[in-house]
């Protein structure tokens, strides 16, 4: 047991990924703490902690994927037992922080629900957020107490580089629209590769139309690289166009493996030869395939967790 900041560390989690939770209590060298997540009969939430946490430095782990309010009820319910238990400090461990969509007010009269989240974890007692690949890193600004917003892109460049290293000089990343462009760059410059764009336009919310792409793909390996892929309609459809632009194999990849309503089916049916994503959110069965590659978190997050414990700079981790 380490000691440090915060007295000793204990990891707790709740229901959302539990698999994810036990990797990186494991590289820890711990258990995870132990508690009771379940349902009263009505679908109400209820937790208990069924050992002493007075003075502990407490770690929960749960990213706020479907069932989104359940998940972040859970949380928030378990962060509150922490608190009122006299934890020394909490810590919000949200590999995949839900609600990050909606981070502005794109038209009158939207919610600005990333904030309304980000209240609320302050409220119910967290005293700092462990994340990874925010939607927009502005979010951390939305928060009064300190967030760590770790990057996924190195653990994706790694298994390209390890499975693909000698013909590199044949790709090309490929940003599916032009929100991504910064991080398809940043992903770009470790492979050492060029970029293209993909200049879409989306009729309306989960639907998006092709309209252009910048820059050459023809007789190339393209690698399209999001931050998410929740139905899957821009990345499937991203792909389709870089076949029909005379692409010779298309690749993705992602951090949140979101995957619901027609995503499975899309992807199947779609020009992508193989999708790589990292397990921020569980691969529940349903969300399966043989296109689909995982690529684990629990060293990063571990490591993470190791450094702000021990009160020391998680920057080296960005690289």
């Amino acid at each position: 047991m380490i000691n440090a900041n915060g007295g000793n560390i204990k990891i707790f989690a709740c229901n959302s990924n539990r698999t994810l939770a036990e990797a990186i209590a494991k590289k820890i060298g711990l258990k995870l703490g132990d508690a009771e997540v379940e349902k009263f009969s009505d679908g109400e939430i209820s937790v208990k902690i069924n050992e002493t946490i007075r003075g502990a430095d407490v770690y929960i782990i749960q990213s706020t994927s479907y069932p989104v309010n359940d998940n972040l009820m859970e949380l928030l319910i378990m962060i509150d037992a922490m608190k009122r238990a006299s934890a020394a400090r909490i810590t919000a461990v949200m590999p995949y922080y839900g609600y990050a969509r909606q981070d502005r007010k794109a038209r009158a009269r939207d919610p600005i629900s990333a904030k309304l989240v980000a209240n609320i974890l302050t409220s119910a007692g967290a005293n700092r957020v462990l994340t990874m690949d925010l939607h927009c890193a502005q979010i951390q600004g939305f928060f009064d107490i300190p967030v760590d917003n770790l990057v996924g892109s190195p653990l994706l460049t790694g298994y390209y580089i390890n499975k693909h290293g000698d013909e590199l000089d044949e790709f090309v990343a490929v940003s599916p629209d032009l929100g991504s462009v910064t991080r398809t760059r940043r992903f770009a410059e470790k492979l050492n590769i060029p970029i293209a764009i993909i200049d879409k336009r989306r009729p309306k919310a989960n639907v998006s139309e092709i309209m252009n792409i910048i820059g050459d793909v023809e007789g190339k390996k393209v690698i399209l690289i999001d931050d998410m892929i929740d139905t899957a309609g821009t990345i499937t459809n991203a792909a389709n166009a870089l076949k029909d632009r005379g692409a010779k194999d298309v690749y993705a990849c992602c951090t949140h493996a979101v995957l619901s309503g027609p995503a499975i089916k899309r992807i199947k049916d779609s020009a992508i030869s193989e999708l790589l994503v990292l397990d921020t959110i569980e691969l529940t069965e349903d969300k399966k395939c043989d296109k689909i590659v995982a690529s684990s978190v629990a060293d990063l997050f571990a490591n993470a967790i190791k450094c702000i414990h021990e009160g020391a700079s998680i920057s080296q981790l960005f690289d």
